[in-house]
């Protein structure tokens, strides 16, 4: 089974629905219209009862996903959603889906990118991939999902520094920390994803189900926190502060941040 989309591809191979970014060019950044497909895919694999679990991965071998393409915006995303891309609404189906979310972590997995694979409940992640974030550094932050939910797996001093200081982890720093659940090499990535997916199809979709429910059950204040922040962060973006990121990233030079703080 395959359906056809633009900006990502959907196929489902056994009982795992793949949903993958097809942005090689863009390291998998994405765009309004690759949000709206990618929630369009998260629904045909709910619905869709022969799925036991999801992997969400990008297309080549350079990038799980970079976050938000700049290129598609200045200073504000194009789209719906109260940031103008309707992120919400995806991240709460990858938490809210009854079946379990995989991160297929093939490459940089940066800014909007590492927020995706916090919010899987599995990650994978090749050898040769990388994590890290960087919205301070362009004007931007996820401060719901991406900094509280991040400090659950990795724990509170841990994602501040990722958050602060905006570094690069390689796949065994995420692997000690607890931000993946293991680490093999590039060449075995769709064969260590696959032995995961076929073990999940075998198991009982309610209890698994039932599982994920209660998992999120425990932090699913954050849910709050991130509806509260969306709405922060999109008065933070019409600041000249914030453009001034967008600017500095697309004219390739240091941002001068503090000329805009009043």
């Amino acid at each position: 089974m395959t359906q056809k989309f633009e900006d990502i591809l959907y196929e489902v191979r056994g009982r795992a629905a793949w949903i993958i970014i097809n942005r090689p060019k863009l390291y998998n950044a994405f765009r309004a219209q690759t949000i709206e497909e990618m929630i369009s895919a998260f629904k045909l694999a709910a619905d869709d009862r022969n799925v036991a679990s999801v992997v969400l991965t990008g297309a080549g071998d350079k990038a799980f996903c970079t976050g938000g393409d700049q290129s598609a915006h200045e200073g504000q995303y194009d789209g719906r959603g109260i940031v103008g891309l309707p992120i919400d609404e995806l991240q709460s189906f990858i938490r809210d889906i009854p079946k379990p979310v995989i991160a297929r972590i093939n490459g940089f997995a940066i800014g909007g990118g590492n927020v995706f694979a916090t919010l899987c409940d599995l990650s994978i992640m090749s050898d040769t991939a990388k994590l890290g974030q960087v919205g301070p550094k362009v004007g931007s932050v996820d401060a719901g999902w991406g900094t509280a939910l991040l400090a659950r797996h990795v724990g509170d001093k841990k994602a501040r520094e990722i958050w602060y200081l905006n570094l690069q982890y390689t796949a065994e720093e995420a692997l000690e920390m607890g931000l993946v659940n293991k680490v093999v090499p590039a060449d075995k990535l769709d064969e260590a994803v696959d032995e995961w997916t076929e073990i999940i199809g075998q198991r009982s979709p309610t209890a698994i189900a039932l599982a994920k429910r209660s998992f999120n059950a425990d932090s699913d204040n954050i849910r709050g926190i991130s509806m509260l922040a969306l709405n922060a962060v999109k008065l933070f973006y019409d600041t000249e502060e914030s453009k001034e990121g967008v600017r500095a990233f697309t004219e390739k030079r240091a941002p001068d941040f503090h000329a805009f703080v009043k």
